[in-house]
């Protein structure tokens, strides 16, 4: 019988398998690079601002009501100082009251204000003085001194003619030529810049009580 040589041995499935491999290894390569693009081009979260010191009431107030420069120029602002150096439970309580709707003849937070009724409220829960009811008549109350606008300071009414007559309008001095104040039927308790044009042309005068100090017995 002849020699018949045996047929040659079918050859190993590598191509196949390196063929996968390289596969896989190409996805992974580019979804490491598209992860590595994301990291680069997405930035970082901003660091949250500071925390407000918590004796810093009026700080604090004006940071919440957004009248406040962002937290690296809080220091900065003239407005901060101000009321900081000189701030007083009135302005702070009139503060409380930013956004309460205006109400024609309203007496409180919850019923709304008118002028008048929101000066008289924070008179009398700040100060424990009963204003008279109408704008008016809180600017001729016995007892209020006459203040000129250059000498104005936080806490000191400030009167305006709105209506074609004399101290019709009335708000609250809060400092840096601004003051609080119930503006108009559709409006809210806001802070207005008294030097603004319409207001600055309106200016009948100010009025300031005086709260009588506590002399402190001398030590012996």
């Amino acid at each position: 019988m002849p020699f018949r040589p045996l047929p040659p041995a079918p050859p190993p499935r590598l191509a196949p398998l390196r063929a996968a491999w390289l596969r896989r290894a190409t996805a992974g390569a580019l979804v490491a690079a598209a992860c590595g693009a994301w990291a680069q081009t997405t930035p970082a979260p901003a660091p949250p601002p500071p925390p407000t010191p918590a004796g810093d009431a009026v700080l604090h107030l004006l940071q919440e009501r957004g009248l406040v420069p962002e937290a690296g120029k809080i220091e900065n602002s003239p407005i901060v100082q101000q009321m900081r150096d000189s701030a007083t439970e009135m302005v702070l309580t009139a503060m409380n009251f930013l956004g309460v709707r205006y109400v024609r003849g309203g007496n409180t937070a919850e019923q709304g204000f008118d002028c008048s009724g929101f000066t008289r409220y924070v008179f009398e829960r700040s100060l424990g003085l009963v204003l008279p009811r109408r704008a008016d008549e809180q600017a001729k109350i016995a007892g209020l001194l006459s203040v000129k606008q250059e000498e104005l300071k936080p806490g000191d009414l400030v009167f305006f003619n709105t209506m074609r007559r004399a101290f019709s309008h009335v708000g609250i001095y809060v400092g840096e030529g601004k003051f609080i104040h119930a503006p108009r039927a559709g409006a809210e308790v806001r802070i207005e810049d008294m030097r603004q044009a319409y207001w600055a042309k309106r200016f009948n005068g100010a009025r300031r009580a005086e709260v009588p100090t506590v002399e402190t017995p001398a030590a012996r």
